[in-house]
């Protein structure tokens, strides 16, 4: 039964959406309370017009959300589970320096 790729993609691109350090730390951000793209400006310290290509790239892709207040737009984390993913990539990193250097060869078993 072949598999479907079509949820493969999907997940490719939402995984895409988060390739980038900029937007990793937006993320973990908007997990601690709403903020303002301004707000998110100084934090990253990027112009405007390229946080808002951020946000639009993360609200695409179902991460962010937003709702405007007044005459601001506050964006929030939509899917917490992603810091869930963080703390995956922190295993990662801190498993990666032990694991991969006790590998004498590319066909070693114990590191697969």
């Amino acid at each position: 039964m072949p598999m479907d790729m079509t949820r493969f993609e999907k997940r490719a691109e939402i995984i895409k959406a988060m390739a980038n350090a900029a937007r990793l730390v937006i993320v973990e951000e908007l997990s601690r309370n709403e903020k303002t793209v301004g707000a998110l400006t100084e934090l990253v310290d990027l112009d405007i017009s390229t946080v808002s290509r951020h946000l639009l790239i993360l609200r695409h892709a179902g991460i962010v959300s937003c709702r405007k207040n007044g005459n601001q737009v506050l964006y929030r984390l939509r899917t917490p589970c992603v810091l869930n993913f963080f703390d995956c990539v922190e295993k990662v990193l801190n498993s990666a320096d032990e694991s991969y250097d006790t590998c004498s060869s590319d066909s070693c078993v114990d590191c697969i």
